[in-house]
């Protein structure tokens, strides 16, 4: 080990502070490391990468902790390490220019850029040798540099050339006026048309669970003939990813991606962001189609965040967890051998376990043949029947399996937690936590997604200064400037604010949102070509580092729902809640700036045609008031059935003096609202109160 430690050791990141003794003179992203690269007339090479990645940590160890290819690159090149979750803006621009050059993106991605940061050559993870018709790194390192030497002006107008390109395309939106059902339909046709009858799930392998496609067709299916296709596919999509090695049957939660079609073998890192919205596809299963599979999964995802991804004395919640403990280690933590299962059950577990999870002498793993993945062959009943056991014994024997198994799990080397806690993902899963927490009725849910939020507000939003994108940073040592924070973490806060506000009444919650959503607006919204950018506006004189010079309108899904669909949602909820009818016309302009192309992402616009399906719908909004048992009541039948315009709000009698604007034109004013009741509005008003749990079903029927 390099005992010489180079300028990482100042950085915040861990994925950065990984890199802190490699003998590579390494720089954050900054303009310090522009200054250097300009004085030195130099190029940058530029890696970016993710505590969570295998693959860097590989290239890491091949190449960036050898000191002969450190020597090549601190003689010819200034060395700037990005960690993507930390900066997306940075890695969205550089993974667009580096599959405008080279075909693909992904991490570790690797570019080559002119000092003033201009992309002229890239690609992603390049190997120590020449092998597999790739060029060793150093080889690619030595061309680049004298390509930079001795061909400046070629590599001057590539380097341009590719960010014109990176501009044009995300300049060229596709305005159409008016987008109706018949567009919902055509993204619906899409996604339908990928469904994997056989697997579940979308296209072939590698396969990712998609899971705002999910809720889309989750959303549509119950809406009148013609929809058993969206429902099928969504359920059984479900279905089989939380039978097969994608999920961990043993301490619960997914793991990113399948590389198989059959969802066996995953990539073993699970993101905060993945389990998040998974977590809401179950959920809103469960609530549409009562399914107690759906609730167990989910309940299981809870505990799994609660154990390894929530900072339980603070509240918030953590990044991601790696896939291995070391690169020596190929999801072993995660795997088993029989003979390993066979060490810690007794005879009669593992007569269960064995053809349950299908752990057999040939295993799953190609470096190592005889490790299992965990995955669900076939079912208990079957494999009580041919142990000539009762089912309820064998559910018995498997529940023993899975503890002991866990806790033996326990006793290997633990894969490295990411702890920092980023503002956008933080979001997400609390939106998702007081999804699960009001319909499975766990207040303990609620209540740490609540303190969570409260964090959250607390400590990365000013109303000055605007959101942070970084809450709290996971490893001791270092520091990090504030990083502004991006469209999403806006968004996805607000979107988090405005749930917590129907979930409690609390007041204080909705007016955060509306604080949120006019920063939102006043930052990023594009006045004259409309819709969002994902970055501030550069203030008077500021000066743009690189590619982040190309301001982006983000629209795909790509794995996280997309920015300008998921604030036109927050416009439209606010909309309805406040009277401000330039938030419903700037929703309108962000779907309308996108209405010309989004046709032809599919399965990777369902956040687009979730927020349509918003606005073409009309928001209807249950307010359940009470505070008795019949009000849980209400509470729990207002929950019944997914439908993305709906919202539940539950409030105490004497929350009804401090009302959103559009509510407390109404709400107070409703004669005979004595006992607990339920209220339906929608944008042409209040319907009259009804009391029991009968006539909410019926007058819900009426609405939705």
């Amino acid at each position: 080990m390099n005992k010489k430690k180079n300028s990482l050791e100042r950085a915040a990141s861990a994925y950065l502070r990984s890199a802190m003794h490699q003998p590579v003179d390494w720089q954050e992203w900054g303009p310090a490391a522009f200054a250097l690269a300009q004085t030195e007339d130099k190029p940058i090479l530029l890696d970016i990468g993710a505590v969570w990645c295998r693959w860097c940590h590989v290239m890491d160890r091949e190449s960036y902790e050898n000191a002969e290819t450190a020597k090549v690159i601190n003689e010819h090149f200034v060395a700037v390490k990005v960690d993507r979750d930390e900066r997306p803006d940075v890695d969205t621009r550089y993974q667009a220019a580096v599959s405008s050059i080279s075909g693909q993106g992904g991490w570790p991605l690797t570019a080559f850029l002119t000092p003033d940061g201009k992309p002229y050559f890239g690609g992603t993870y390049f190997p120590p040798q020449d092998q597999h018709g790739r060029p060793s790194f150093q080889r690619v390192l030595l061309t680049m540099a004298e390509a930079f030497e001795k061909q400046r002006e070629e590599v001057n107008e590539s380097a341009s050339s590719v960010i014109a390109a990176i501009e044009h395309n995300e300049s060229f939106m596709g305005r159409a006026g008016n987008p109706g059902p018949e567009l919902v339909q055509k993204l619906v046709e899409s996604i339908v048309k990928q469904f994997d009858s056989r697997s579940g799930g979308f296209g072939s392998q590698p396969k990712f669970p998609h899971s705002g496609a999910i809720d889309l067709l989750l959303d549509v299916a119950p809406r009148g003939e013609g929809n058993e296709a969206a429902k099928t596919a969504a359920t059984v999509t479900l279905q089989k990813m939380a039978l097969g090695g994608i999920y961990d049957h043993l301490a619960g939660g997914f793991h990113r991606y399948s590389v198989d079609e059959r969802w066996i073998v995953p990539h073993f890192e699970k993101m905060a962001y993945d389990n998040s919205e998974l977590l809401k596809n179950y959920i809103h299963a469960y609530q549409t189609y009562v399914q107690p599979e759906s609730a167990r999964v989910a309940r299981e995802m809870i505990r799994w965040v609660d154990e390894w991804l929530s900072d339980r004395e603070h509240g918030g919640f953590y990044a991601s967890q790696d896939a291995d403990y070391s690169l020596d280690d190929d999801g072993d933590y995660f795997t088993w051998t029989r003979d390993e299962a066979a060490a810690v059950l007794t005879a009669e577990e593992m007569a269960i376990a064995a053809p349950y999870y299908d752990i057999g002498e040939v295993g799953d793993m190609h470096h190592n043949p005889l490790k299992n993945v965990l995955h669900v062959r076939g079912s208990l009943e079957a494999v009580a029947k041919s142990n000539g056991v009762m089912l309820e014994i064998a559910a018995k024997r498997l529940g023993s399996a899975r503890r002991k198994l866990y806790a033996a799990r326990l006793q290997r080397p633990t894969p490295y937690i990411d702890k920092t806690v980023y503002v956008a993902w933080n979001g997400m899963l609390i939106s998702a936590y007081l999804e699960a927490g009001r319909v499975l009725d766990m207040p303990e849910v609620k209540a740490f997604a609540l303190k969570s939020l409260d964090r959250v507000l607390r400590e990365a939003w000013d109303a000055g200064k605007g959101m942070a994108h970084v809450v709290a940073y996971g490893e001791a040592g270092g520091s990090a400037a504030r990083v502004a924070g991006v469209l999403d973490d806006y968004v996805f806060v607000g979107h988090a604010a405005l749930d917590a506000w129907e979930a409690t009444g609390e007041l204080r919650y909705y007016a955060a949102a509306e604080e949120i959503a006019a920063g939102a607006v006043a930052r990023f919204y594009d006045k004259t070509g409309l819709a969002f950018f994902d970055t501030e506006a550069p203030v008077e004189g500021e000066v743009r580092l690189g590619a982040l010079v190309t301001r982006r309108k983000p629209l795909q899904d790509s794995p996280t729902p997309a920015a300008n669909p998921v604030a036109a949602a927050l416009l439209l909820r606010l909309a309805t809640l406040n009277d401000r009818e330039e938030y419903a016309v700037m929703a309108l302009e962000t779907l309308e700036t996108f209405a010309g192309v989004v046709e032809h992402f599919g399965l990777y616009a369902a956040s687009y045609g979730l927020a349509l399906q918003r606005l073409l719908l009309g928001t209807v909004q249950v307010c359940v008031i009470g505070d008795d048992d019949e009000a849980q009541r209400l509470e729990a039948v207002a929950l019944a059935r997914y439908a993305v315009n709906k919202s539940v709000v539950r409030l105490r009698k004497e929350q009804l003096s401090a009302l959103p604007p559009a509510l407390a034109e109404t709400l107070p004013h409703l004669p005979a609202i004595s006992g607990s009741v339920a209220i339906i509005c929608t944008g042409r008003g209040c319907l009259p109160p009804v009391r029991t749990v009968h006539e909410l079903i019926a007058a819900m029927n009426k609405v939705l």
